[in-house]
């Protein structure tokens, strides 16, 4: 390379102006994707960070490391008006980033969660929280449900709103909790106390392929949703994709009164294993043919037999439930919808939906895209929706649909350890309007720069 006077200059300019190891802002800004800018305004807001861990790829570190550090919106950098003022994480080891974090952000490290929302003033200091149970050193029960303490984490909220007289907006990542009666005692304290509740999978705003969006109203007589993964962990995010559709089944109404919301409740859940999956799919308890149309986005399909391929496949040691073979959720609508939801690990490796619509002859079907690791953009999806919660008080979708989600779960889990018996299910009669837009992300991730 010849060296120019020019180039000399240049470049010392800029090692002077970065100390050798950043581009000035200026030019920062024309290289976000590799070397984003820093603030350069402070945020007029702030959250508590409330976890089980922060570690690389953990929940929190996708979710929170935006809000520290901005991400993408279109083709310029974001930074959220509500920045880090705190965070309690139990489980604190290596690799263990908060700490650090800390140091670079200047957020407080709390020990407490009382101490984490009220920054040590001992009244409410904040203006949101961020609940994230997820990942850490927690047993299972019986179920194969992993005890995260979200609930709990929930109930020391609570105690410093009533301590204060006054409350802000909560988002609870994935489903409220492992058990349905706790998870609906977060949302009647919620409504009791009238502070904003936010939870759910990053699934339902991740994006599709195609961008398949239900008009409200639209006659749907059947559905199945295809997943993979560990039975709980990744059990709700299948569900939370499933009701993200089918709930367009209803036009909204009501107006502000919940009594007469369209009815989204479940009133039987079953799961099956193993071969009695596919008998159950031979007696057309669910659809072969909505099967193949789902697998038919599936961008990580097998060759072969999927009944084959799911014998095969090898659960990993560290999986609570350590069935061989597929399982099926199956469940009954109050409205007589019939739905299903597949794990069939061995076959596929992602989650794809497909539908009977009435009038209609060919299934509708869509891919729910989830761009990989490191970045796990689907998560910064999920981010951007929690981020205008906070600012405006209103949830994008409401807070039942996780209920009734988790409700599912839970009952489909027991179902299992009680040799598939069919559970009806009172407590999941869970009425609520199903969103106007179903918030999911359009257009592509990745893009050539402009």
């Amino acid at each position: 390379m010849i060296h120019t006077r020019r180039s000399f200059l240049a470049s010392s300019l800029l090692a002077s102006a970065t100390g050798g190891n950043h581009l000035p802002l200026a030019l920062a800004a024309d290289t976000p994707r590799s070397r984003p800018p820093k603030r350069t305004k402070p945020p007029t807001k702030n959250v508590a960070v409330v976890t089980t861990v922060y570690g690389y790829l953990s929940h929190a570190y996708h979710i929170v490391g935006r809000f520290l550090d901005g991400y993408m919106k279109g083709d310029a950098h974001h930074f959220p008006e509500f920045g880090v003022a705190s965070a309690y994480v139990e489980q604190v080891r290596a690799p263990d980033l908060s700490r650090d974090l800390a140091k670079e952000h200047g957020f407080r490290v709390s020990e407490t969660i009382e101490d984490a929302l009220t920054l040590g003033t001992g009244k409410l200091a904040v203006d949101g929280v961020l609940l994230i149970g997820e990942h850490g050193d927690y047993p299972y029960n019986a179920k194969g449900q992993k005890l995260y303490p979200r609930h709990d984490y929930f109930k020391k909220i609570v105690e410093v709103f009533e301590k204060s007289g006054k409350s802000v907006p909560v988002f609870c990542d994935k489903h409220l909790s492992y058990d349905r009666t706790k998870a609906a005692d977060m949302v009647a304290t919620a409504k009791k106390m009238r502070f904003p509740l936010m939870a759910g999978s990053s699934l339902p705003v991740t994006w599709r392929r195609p961008e398949l969006e239900f008009k409200l109203g639209t006659k749907i007589s059947e559905a199945i949703l295809v997943s993979r993964g560990e039975l709980e962990i990744y059990g709700i995010h299948a569900l939370e994709s499933l009701q993200c559709m089918v709930e367009r089944r209803f036009q909204a109404s009501g107006g502000g009164n919940p009594a007469v919301h369209p009815n989204q409740g479940v009133k039987a859940v079953t799961c099956l294993q193993g071969d009695a999956v596919w008998k159950a799919g031979d007696d057309s308890l669910w659809s072969w043919d909505l099967l193949e149309h789902a697998l038919g986005r599936s961008a990580s399909r097998n060759a072969g037999d999927v009944r084959t391929n799911c014998k095969r496949f090898p659960r990993p040691a560290t999986w609570a439930v350590p069935v061989k073979g597929p399982i099926a959720f199956l469940i009954e609508y109050r409205d007589g919808l019939k739905a299903t939801v597949l794990q069939l690990d061995g076959h596929v490796a992602d989650e794809t939906f497909a539908a009977k619509i009435e009038g209609e002859a060919k299934p509708s079907s869509c891919l729910f895209w989830l761009p990989p690791p490191p970045g796990a953009a689907f998560l910064e999806a999920l981010t951007s929706h929690v981020e205008t919660f906070l600012a405006t008080g209103t949830p994008p979708y409401p807070v039942e649909r996780t209920q009734l989600t988790g409700g599912i779960l839970d009952y489909a889990l027991e179902s299992r350890v009680k040799e598939s018996k069919r559970l009806e299910t009172p407590d999941l009669d869970i009425t609520y309007n199903p969103p106007a837009d179903s918030g999911f992300m359009r257009g592509d991730y990745a893009k050539p720069v402009k």
